[in-house]
């Protein structure tokens, strides 16, 4: 993983840009991404992990010179821009996740940069994305794991890095990619996602449990308990049903005996 430069240590002789205000290429986009964070999220916390930050549309900047390079295209309104600005998705375990950050700067971080990154690939950055950032992540970033999907061909690809070069992940028997820093697979599911007042049905990526179960979003696992809960309602009252018809059919059956036993003895 690479080192932030000696000069990062003193304050910056420009400012540090924190959004270009282009917006994410697709509607697809506007639900996919803070899907998948908010599901990274939820993984970590079933796995008992508060160390980590997960990061959606951000801005990571791992040198001085790629932090001012960034600066002067914005300034100078550039259309084409060449400079590295961010993933779409990434994740880093071990760090301090209440701090607040608009950025990712490396050299705040202790040099720590993304050991996860997710792109979803488009006409226009799946080259860039197969070549250009592959080689990035790996060579300057040093991240451990990274996934690629390109929603309309609904292609998804996993690479782990051994050394300096990325090797295929290989797909289980569901086609879903196992994630060693996550702890959890990568995968499609076809559903509803929910942004705000608006749903779309669609295929997103998501993560998935060892056990293969997927991953809820906080208000989908409230879904299930609530439904968990309407069914143990429900189970009680058939329960409590079934042992009122019996008792009934015992007070009824003691009632004909007792009838009997008078009936038998009448003179």
């Amino acid at each position: 993983m690479s080192q932030p430069a000696a000069s990062a240590l003193a304050p910056l002789p420009f400012e540090l840009v924190y959004d270009d205000g282009e917006p994410l290429e697709t509607e697809w986009h506007i639900f996919e991404l803070p899907l998948l964070q908010e599901v990274i999220g939820q993984a970590m916390g079933e796995q008992g992990r508060t160390d980590f930050y997960a990061g959606m549309n951000m801005f990571v900047y791992y040198s001085v010179e790629q932090a001012r390079e960034v600066a002067e295209e914005e300034a100078k309104r550039l259309t084409k821009k060449k400079a590295f600005r961010g993933p779409d998705v990434f994740w880093v375990g071990g760090v301090d996740r209440s701090r607040k950050r608009k950025v990712w700067i490396a050299w705040e971080e202790g040099g720590r940069l993304p050991d996860v990154i997710f792109e979803m690939l488009s006409p226009s950055t799946a080259k860039k994305d197969r070549n250009d950032k592959r080689d990035l992540y790996s060579r300057v970033f040093g991240t451990a794991e990274y996934f690629l999907y390109e929603p309309e061909t609904h292609k998804l690809e996993g690479f782990r890095l051994a050394g300096l070069f990325y090797q295929p992940i290989q797909p289980d028997e569901n086609g879903r990619l196992w994630s060693e820093q996550l702890g959890a697979s990568v995968g499609l599911w076809h559903g509803v996602a929910r942004r705000a007042l608006q749903i779309r049905e669609d295929d997103w990526l998501r993560l998935f449990r060892p056990d293969g179960s997927l991953v809820p979003t906080e208000a989908e696992a409230e879904r299930q308990l609530a439904e968990a809960e309407r069914r143990r309602a429900e189970a009680e009252r058939q329960r409590a049903d079934a042992e009122r018809q019996r008792a009934d059919t015992a007070e009824a059956e003691l009632a004909r005996l007792r009838a009997l036993l008078a009936e038998r003895g009448k003179p």
